[in-house]
């Protein structure tokens, strides 16, 4: 249910704010932790990934172990994990492994290991919406042929899953008998880079939602400049404070990762979609239609006002902050508020 709509059937509601710029963050170091084990690693959410680990030379329980460790002494975060030859068993294994932890007054960090060859066995006396893709639609038409576990769904021939249920019948027989062939895939290319801030009261001062958007500018900035990637698209999101969430977008001439460029645009799309005085809750700043940074051979002209020496200066002083933190470099702007 949409939180707007939640508050007008309970306008009493308390409500516990997320930190969803914090979350991405996190998110953002942990993967980069787990890709500096192996290239061969799927992310499929903020907090799920798939990890090839059969080309490294420790064993997998000793690797799950460091995995868990670390992400819990850096980040203080728990983390489950699944092993299994496969995608399809290594997701089910995880989930089984928090499900047995469920009762512990502690979030779940579980290790759960299916040897090869034991991935039927360990999926058969599972529910069968435990098996990947099951939905609760799926498991009550097995229910009413009395499918009950993943272990009964394979007693039913091939041919008779298909009838009923198509394509998806032939998925459904090979998953019940831990079938999945799909690699681990690494081509993925980001379609936006973006970052967000929920207030922890409304705010409704000009200035502090300008300074937001300025500081929200230059992270995406430092994203893409990171990425080595320029986008055309600049792309506010707000919300009032009854949850209402409006998102307004522009296009450049050229693409652009430059802080000011971005702050510039974001400001325009605000100062239109805002009323002064009016409460906002969240303010988000993305960039869209991304494409790999165009390098100039030459200092020809300007984009967008920024020059050839612009991009490298930008770029270096990304790489500054990078090596010695956010407070090795600041802009002069920034001196007398910092005092």
């Amino acid at each position: 249910m949409p939180m707007a709509q939640a508050v007008k059937i309970c306008p009493d509601l308390i409500i516990v704010r997320g930190h969803y710029g914090n979350y991405g963050d996190a998110s953002r170091q942990v993967m980069d932790y787990l890709r500096s084990l192996t290239s061969q690693i799927e992310q499929i959410s903020i907090d799920e990934a798939f990890l090839d680990i059969t080309k490294l030379s420790e064993p997998s329980e000793s690797i799950a172990e460091k995995i868990q460790s670390h992400i819990s002494t850096k980040f203080n975060l728990p983390c489950s994990i699944g092993i299994a030859s496969n995608k399809l068993v290594a997701k089910t294994a995880t989930d089984y492994g928090k499900a047995m932890q469920g009762k512990a007054d502690h979030p779940p960090n579980a290790i759960q290991i299916v040897l090869p060859g034991n991935e039927q066995k360990f999926l058969a006396p599972l529910s069968v919406d435990a098996l990947w893709g099951v939905g609760p639609k799926t498991a009550e038409k097995l229910r009413e042929i009395n499918i009950y576990t993943i272990g009964d769904l394979t007693t039913i021939p091939e041919n008779e899953l298909r009838e009923r249920f198509g394509k998806w019948g032939y998925a459904l027989s090979q998953r019940a008998r831990g079938i999945d062939d799909r690699p681990i895939s690494i081509k993925h290319t980001a379609k936006s880079v973006s970052n967000e801030t929920t207030f922890a009261k409304d705010i409704h001062e000009e200035d502090a939602l300008l300074e937001t958007i300025d500081k929200l500018s230059r992270r995406v900035s430092k994203r893409l400049i990171k990425k080595h990637a320029q986008g055309t698209t600049i792309r506010i999101k707000l919300r009032w404070s009854n949850f209402e969430t409006i998102t307004r977008q522009l296009t450049l001439n050229q693409p652009t990762n430059q802080p000011e460029t971005i702050r510039n645009a974001a400001e325009r799309l605000f100062k239109k979609a805002w009323t002064k005085g009016e409460p906002v809750r969240l303010i988000g700043v993305g960039v869209s239609g991304l494409a790999p940074e165009q390098l100039l051979l030459w200092n020809s002209q300007p984009r967008n006002g920024e020059s050839e020496l612009d991009q490298h200066l930008s770029s270096a002083i990304n790489d500054l902050r990078q090596k010695y933190g956010q407070g090795i470099l600041k802009w002069g702007q920034d001196l007398n508020s910092d005092s």
